[in-house]
């Protein structure tokens, strides 16, 4: 008979949701930046290539950022970060908002304003998630991925919508001001590094889950994890999916309009992926800690990829919306599985740092589709050559994550198959078991 005591709902989750609201403010500014980079071209009287590659540097100090994020939420904790982060981020906005020259506009908008959403990322937020969560920790971890998405969702039409209102200028200022009346109560009030020692720890008859709990390989020291297979692996696939997902933010919806779509359907179109994201992220929340992390990411590699491909083709607004929904449905939920794979591999003490080098690499696919969208369309007058690259990458990116190492789900109810004598050893879990040796 259960206590009267017992609580009701488990505090974790006031953390999720308010992470998952400040990843969407967040990577709905950095990804969401379509609708503001034609009217800031021109606006400030900038070429595509130069305005793509101040986005380029922007996204490379986002990602630089994240490893010194993790770092400080290890040391000074998520509550620190996270108001260090909102203060460089409205100081940037108010900066941006007045710089006409390319060098003001690279350190405000590119620079300044990039550091402070990468310490308010979701790389800040996985660790105390990591640490409040452990049975559904792939599932907490999902949510993120939902605020991803919705970011995408509602920031890029919303923008596009205030643009027809405002200038680009006052339409900055007020994300700003939305962002902080956000993030410094969430930070305040609701983020707290300190979790129970057991966590969501699993309830009686609870189903097990398919990925342990346990990691084996936190004996490892931060240099030798960043030289294992599972690590590079994991970079390598990040590195595919921030090419793309920054890609399709910057210019998605140029290249919608290049093909002959209205700005209103374009900016529909890309919104379209991230809202049908949102209840698909959920569903694949649930399965993340059901199935083997590694198929269900390869999954997401391949369909994603396959759908850049019909996206290039679509030549009417029903093929563009059908493509946007198929494509949507399996968007997210990379950075997810990612980071949880992370998590039970090399444990909750370091995750904070390998993710955040880990998500260097993402960015650094951000900063080359930054800037290739822009050059590739100037100089051969088609964007096959950028989205072209970023479907072929999202297909490497699936077969790789084909041998990362894993375990088989669990069977029907729960219940594992019994064995009569001890599995032998997998061979792909070799990296995860010990360091690799140094390269001479």
């Amino acid at each position: 008979m259960p206590s009267h005591n017992a609580p009701r709902w488990y505090f974790g989750w006031n953390i999720v949701a308010a992470a998952t609201v400040l990843t969407a403010l967040t990577v709905g500014l950095r990804l969401g930046l379509g609708p503001l980079f034609l009217p800031m071209a021109r606006d400030l009287g900038f070429s595509r290539s130069l305005l793509s590659s101040i986005v380029a540097v922007g996204m490379l100090c986002y990602g630089i950022a994240m490893p010194l994020a993790g770092w400080l939420v290890a040391r000074r904790g998520t509550r620190f970060v996270l108001l260090v982060g909102t203060a460089m981020l409205v100081v940037a906005t108010l900066w941006a908002v007045k710089a006409r020259t390319p060098l003001q506009l690279l350190l405000s908008f590119g620079i300044l304003m990039s550091i402070g959403a990468g310490f308010t990322s979701p790389v800040a937020l996985t660790p105390v998630i990591s640490r409040w969560f452990h049975r559904r920790r792939g599932m907490a971890l999902f949510f993120l991925s939902t605020g991803s998405m919705a970011g995408i969702a509602i920031m890029t039409p919303t923008l596009g919508l205030a643009l027809q209102y405002a200038s680009w200028q006052a339409t900055l200022l007020g994300f700003a001001a939305l962002f902080a009346a956000v993030t410094v109560p969430a930070a305040l009030w609701l983020i707290r590094d300190e979790a129970p020692p057991d966590g969501d720890a699993p309830l009686p008859g609870a189903v097990p889950s398919a990925n342990p709990a346990a990691p084996v390989g936190q004996h490892y020291t931060l240099l030798q994890a960043m030289r294992t297979g599972t690590f590079l692996k994991i970079t390598l696939g990040l590195f595919a999916c921030g090419f793309s997902m920054n890609l399709l933010g910057t210019h998605g919806m140029p290249m919608l309009m290049d093909h002959g779509f209205d700005a209103t359907t374009s900016a529909f179109g890309i919104g379209l992926i991230g809202l049908v994201a949102i209840p698909s992220t959920v569903l694949l929340g649930r399965l993340a800690d059901r199935l083997p992390r590694r198929k269900l990411l390869a999954a997401i590699f391949c369909t994603r990829g396959l759908g850049f491909f019909a996206l290039l083709l679509a030549g009417s607004a029903l093929e563009l919306y059908g493509t946007s929904v198929i494509g949507g449905i399996a968007w997210a939920g990379a950075i997810a599985l990612s980071s949880a794979i992370l998590a039970d591999t090399y444990g909750v003490r370091m995750v904070g740092v390998l993710y955040g080098w880990a998500y260097l690499g993402h960015q650094m696919g951000a900063m080359i589709s930054s800037w290739l969208g822009g050059w590739g369309y100037e100089h051969f007058g088609t964007h096959w050559v950028a989205f072209g690259l970023s479907g072929a990458l999202l297909m490497l990116a699936a077969g790789v994550a084909l041998l990362l190492p894993g375990r088989p789900a669990p069977l029907a109810a729960g219940l594992e198959r019994p064995v009569s004598h001890p599995p032998r050893a997998d061979p792909a879990a070799c990296d995860r078991s010990r360091p690799s040796r140094p390269v001479a």
